[in-house]
Order: C-alpha cells, then structure tokens, then sequence
C-alpha cells in the first residue's frame, strides 16, 4: 500500500504539504522538528513501518518547512501549532498517537493539551520544550541581541549549514507556549527517547519534561551514546517500538 498526498489549505492561503498512509487503528501523526521536514529519516522509516503493517499514518511539513508554503523567517509556534491542529483535525479523525521529534514534542505536547480526547498516547524523540527561550536564549550574546533590537533577525549559526534567521517574534511568540516548569497537563501515556550525546538538548531539559508531565505512564528512555537525530538502525528500532507499544488498544 502507497502513500497519498495532498496539500491543506490554510486560512492565509498558504497550503500545508502532507503524505498519508491507509490503515488500522489510531493514527499516528508525525510532527518534525524546527527546520526539518517530513522526508527525514524518522519519519520515512515510520511511513515504511506502517505500510508494512497496515496501521494508518500521516506524515507534514509545517508552514515554511520542507514542501509547504511559506517564508520560513515568518513562522513561529504559533503557527505551527495551528498547522498541527489543523491536520489532526482534517486528516487524521479519531484516536491519534503523535510522534514528536525535537521542536515537534513540544508542538506535540501543545496539542495533546487542547486535544486530550483523541490523543492515545505521545511518542517524543529528543522533546525540546521552550526551545525559544530555554536552549537558544543562553545562545543570544550581545551582538546577537543588538541585531534583534534593531533589524528583528538574528543569524543563528548553525552546525549543520549555513547561518539561519531567528526573528524577534520568533522568540516573544514562543514565550506564550512555555510549559516548563510545568505542571504539563498531557494525561495520556508518554515515551520519551532521548541520546545522551545530545548536543542540541541536553538530557536534563528532555528529563525536565518527563518529570513535568502530570500522567502516571510516562516512561523516559535515555540512549547513552545517542545524538540528537537518534536515527541510527537501532534507535528507529526504539522508535519504532514505542509506536508499537502506544499503538495497541488501551488495556
């Protein structure tokens, strides 16, 4: 069985690329992270696992991202919140396991808190909450600040290319989606896979959101050696597995 494709239209008019497979059981619903799309590593060994299975799948990019439209420098949580929404909301009805990797655990988080009753459970890859303000704030030193105060972008470097915008609204806008402390109001069972060797988030911020979460079935996996793309054969292996396990009807 293939994957269908299609395009969401959003309200500004700006279409939301997606792929969906066909399936059994709740869908699960892949959110990727900041500046990545739905043709990574993950999220293509999730869409061959469930055609190999037969359990339904929906796989996007947000506005900005990979395939969709948009100027990636205008998008802010915000909006890609809504973009999830939107595709749970029209592409994948019922029971629902998103899958959140990186920036997408904590949209993934976002939208398991005003969307409880479909949620099944969340699978997070690397969660990174508050990324904004927690993990790129300490990043902000003087020259970068006076950049944003006076042009609204800041040229982040970047360890896998070259520099990249981060705006101003960027950054005040993901101040209203703070979770953490916490409490984190997600009841529905929760993995969360995490490397040790994380560069990007450390350990302590993903341990951070496990320990915030209010649900009792929360389970955080911390990968030694792992980095924090965890797409080696044997963390999708891992990932995969903990899909499997949410998948199942609840006891």
């Amino acid at each position: 069985m293939g994957e269908e494709t299609g395009m969401l239209k959003r309200p500004d008019g700006a279409d939301l690329a997606w792929r969906r497979v066909a399936g059994e059981g709740p869908t699960v619903v892949w959110m990727g992270g900041f500046r990545s799309d739905m043709a990574g590593t993950k999220a293509q060994a999730l869409a061959q696992w469930a055609q190999a299975t037969g359990r339904a799948y929906v796989r996007f990019d947000y506005f900005g991202h990979g395939e969709s439209e948009g100027d990636f420098a205008e998008g802010t949580i915000t909006r890609w919140r809504e973009d999830a929404l939107a595709v749970l909301d029209e592409l994948a009805p019922g029971p629902v396991v998103p899958v959140g990797s990186s920036m997408g655990g904590w949209i993934a988080c976002l939208v398991a808190m005003v969307r409880p009753e479909p949620v099944q459970g969340l699978v997070l890859v690397a969660p990174a909450p508050d990324f904004t303000e927690k993990l790129m704030g300490p990043e902000i030193d003087a020259a970068a600040r006076r950049s944003l105060e006076e042009t609204g972008v800041w040229m982040r470097p970047s360890d896998y290319g070259a520099p990249y915008p981060i705006t101003r609204n960027l950054l005040e806008d993901g101040d209203r989606w703070s979770i953490l402390p916490g409490p984190v109001p997600v009841t529905a069972p929760v993995r969360i896979l995490q490397g040790g060797e994380d560069p990007d988030v450390p350990w302590r911020h993903a341990l951070e959101l496990a320990q915030a979460i209010k649900g009792s079935d929360v389970v955080f996996q911390l990968i030694e050696d792992g980095d924090h793309r965890l797409s080696r054969p044997q963390d999708l292996a891992r990932l995969i597995a903990a899909v499997e396990e949410l998948v199942q009807p609840p006891a």
